[in-house]
């Protein structure tokens, strides 16, 4: 049926009752013997149950509209920072301004449909003035509001806070999502107080061992002029730095190099911390912590060949980028002056090779159990490969070189390549490689396969192996330097080809850990905020995973408070979510029973203490201000928020909204209209039976 009653649906509304009337009239015109009323009634009966009929057969369809009123929508959103409680200006009545803001909130309830949240570095429904959040996220407000109330009719937006925002950036941005009004109440003391802080620490989270590194340190203070404050850098408690810091400006910056030497392996704690001054607003942002891994020297890498080829230099980009590696590069002769007892790792770039007689250097480093990556191309001896190792064989390798792409092998599991990764990898160019065939005497992981052509072949490209506990890996082709080159056409963000370099480099370089129980932190320093979250995993003797027995993990604090938990098991491992936990230094120790075998494994973390919440003190009203003009609305401070009921009742563009709601229903699935014709027919039928008409 048509949207509306149109000359069409009268037509056959008139076409149906028509064809009716002249069927029961060619069944009635001849039974003049019956009484007149009785025939006018029989008559009349035949053409409305036909013409029912026939629209049952014309109108399938039949509309119904109804409207719905939908109120806007007031959405009210309260800062519960630590900033916005923090800092009030003279006058300011705290309990006061929040009877208003729950008032304010009644008052609109009678035209409006209001909605109340609190936000800090979470979002929640209703008021809440505790001002306990460690954060600031204006922008997961408004993202989260958008989400909530999309296509809704929302007719305003009251936004109470300070301007204060540390995480997720301005949302002055934001706001336009909203595609509403968004009246702000300026909170907090846009006047800068009398405060001295670490305004910012930047470093090297990652130093060697016995090396120095510097703390670069920013010193911020204000209406603090003719004052001084002592800077101090405790290293796990100890003090190992102090200097005096004069303040000469009301508004007063300044960068102060700390050099310090790395004298313990681990994590290390080193706590920035400058002395208060006499009635400063708040002594919470005069101390900082930075957590530095300390590690032992570099591991070295080293890049073997007969002669310099582009894929070299490609491989060498990729593993100097990594603080943790240092790379060398050694070329023909150079080979001889090697030590490799420095080196955890070999590239054997097409060594052994038809232009260079390497022997002596190869039968050195199979002398060693350090790890190799055999890279094979045109300039390879084949036969010499064949004859240095025995876990691989390539046959018919003298034949023509080939193009090979590469296609992912995607039951490889060592690392992880995301779905982007593969796509990308299997539309890099070709490498060269012998025509010849790959042979195991063992078992290899795949990494990629050979595709010849649109043909996926079995055939390997680049795998891994263990030869007697020594990791090696292959990679038969040569022309890693076009991936490199292509990506750089591309311009893309991630870079794949230095991925899968570096995860190969790290599989290889990494010593296996042949622990039967293992438990880690996902990392080493946690925000107060943050879930704790600890990993575990039993091996059988076999070093298949198990998940049978329960994992009891115990955390301790450095005032001697602990925690007891039960991991969850997953797939194969298990898992704790600790929670968030206090600021300070942990340790923890998870422990299970296997058969008779308990084990226990043990570790350390930090957690944060979050001061961004005190990093700046004085409110950005000037923010406040701008977010309102841009969406036509106002800034009001809290005193004046009576006002905005009224502001908002006469805003013209807040209004209800109807909504047309259409429904299309069949005319078969109204069973009184069937119950009707069976009624009118039934009727007719009885009296034409009665009076001898059938």
């Amino acid at each position: 049926m048509s949207d509306s009653f149109t000359v069409y649906t009268a037509l056959s509304l008139v076409a149906c009752f028509g064809v009716a009337l002249l069927l029961a009239w060619l069944l009635y015109r001849k039974t003049e013997h019956l009484d007149r009323r009785l025939r006018y009634a029989l008559f009349a009966i035949r053409t409305v149950a036909l013409g029912l009929i026939g629209c049952l057969l014309a109108f399938p369809l039949i509309r119904s509209v109804s409207y719905n009123l939908e109120k806007p929508i007031i959405l009210i959103a309260q800062d519960n920072s630590i900033s916005a409680g923090n800092i009030e200006p003279a006058g300011f009545n705290k309990q006061q301004y929040e009877k208003n803001l729950k008032d304010l909130a009644k008052q609109l309830e009678d035209d409006y449909e209001v909605k109340v949240y609190n936000f800090s570095d979470v979002v929640s429904p209703g008021f809440d003035f505790s001002y306990k959040g460690k954060l600031t996220n204006a922008s997961q407000l408004i993202t989260q509001l958008n989400d909530a109330y999309l296509n809704r009719n929302i007719g305003a937006v009251i936004l109470a806070t300070d301007g204060i925002f540390n995480r997720g950036g301005t949302p002055l941005y934001e706001v336009n999502k909203l595609k509403a009004p968004v009246y702000t109440i300026a909170l907090g003391d846009s006047v800068a107080k009398k405060d001295l802080m670490i305004a910012s620490i930047n470093y090297n989270d990652l130093v060697y061992l016995n090396n120095e590194f510097i703390l670069s340190i920013q010193v911020q203070a204000f209406d603090s002029k003719g004052m001084h404050t002592t800077l101090s850098v405790l290293d796990n408690g100890r003090n190992v730095f102090e200097e005096q810091v004069q303040i000469n400006e009301n508004a007063f910056v300044k960068n102060i190099q700390v050099k310090l030497k790395a004298s313990k392996l681990g994590l290390q704690k080193y706590t920035i911390n400058l002395s208060p001054l006499a009635h400063e607003v708040s002594e919470k942002n005069n101390t900082q912590s930075v957590f530095i891994e300390v590690i032992d020297a570099r591991q070295k890498i080293l890049i073997a060949a007969a002669g310099p080829h582009p894929d070299i230099s490609a491989l060498k980009q990729v593993i100097a980028q990594n603080k943790n590696y240092e790379v060398k590069i050694a070329l023909a002769d150079d080979l001889n002056s090697v030590n490799l007892k420095d080196y955890g790792l070999v590239v054997l770039y097409q060594l052994p090779s038809v232009s260079y007689d390497a022997t002596g250097f190869l039968n050195k480093l199979q002398l060693t159990n350090v790890s190799i990556w055999h890279i094979l191309g045109a300039q390879s001896n084949f036969n010499a490969f064949n004859q240095i190792q025995k876990e691989v064989h390539i046959v018919n390798a003298n034949a023509p070189l080939q193009e090979a792409y590469s296609h992912v092998n995607t039951g490889f599991t060592a690392f992880n390549l995301d779905d982007q990764a593969v796509k990308q990898i299997e539309a890099y160019d070709p490498l060269l490689m012998p025509f010849g065939k790959v042979q195991f005497n063992g078992n290899a992981m795949v990494v990629l396969n050979q595709r010849i052509g649109k043909i996926d072949t079995e055939n390997p490209q680049l795998f891994f192996m263990s030869d007697n506990g020594r990791k090696t890996g292959y990679l038969i082709g040569e022309g890693l330097w076009r991936w490199k080159l292509s990506e750089a056409e591309t311009q893309k963000e991630t870079s794949v080809f230095n991925d899968l370099i570096s995860k190969s480099i790290q599989y290889l370089s990494v010593k296996d850990d042949k622990r039967k129980f293992k438990a880690y932190t996902t990392k080493n320093a946690f925000d107060e905020n943050e879930p704790i979250l600890i990993n575990a995993v039993l091996y059988t003797d076999s070093y298949v995973p198990v998940n049978t027995p329960d994992v009891a993990v115990q955390i301790k604090s450095q005032d001697g408070k602990t925690y007891n938990f039960l991991c969850s098991r997953t797939e194969n491992a298990y898992q704790l979510n600790a929670g968030a936990l206090p600021s300070g230094s942990y340790s923890y120790m998870a422990s299970t029973t296997f058969g008779n075998q308990k084990y226990t494994a043990k570790g350390m973390f930090y957690v944060h203490a979050l001061i961004a919440e005190y990093q700046q003190t004085a409110a950005n009203h000037q923010l406040l201000n701008t977010i309102s003009k841009q969406t036509n609305a106002a800034m009001y401070m809290p005193q004046d928020i009576s006002k905005l009921a009224e502001v908002i009742k006469n805003n013209e563009q807040i209004k209800t909204v109807s909504y047309e709601d259409r429904k299309y229903q069949e005319l078969i699935n109204f069973k009184w209209l069937f119950a009707l014709i069976m009624v009118l027919l039934t009727t007719e039928w009885f009296f034409r039976k009665r009076n001898g008409e059938m």
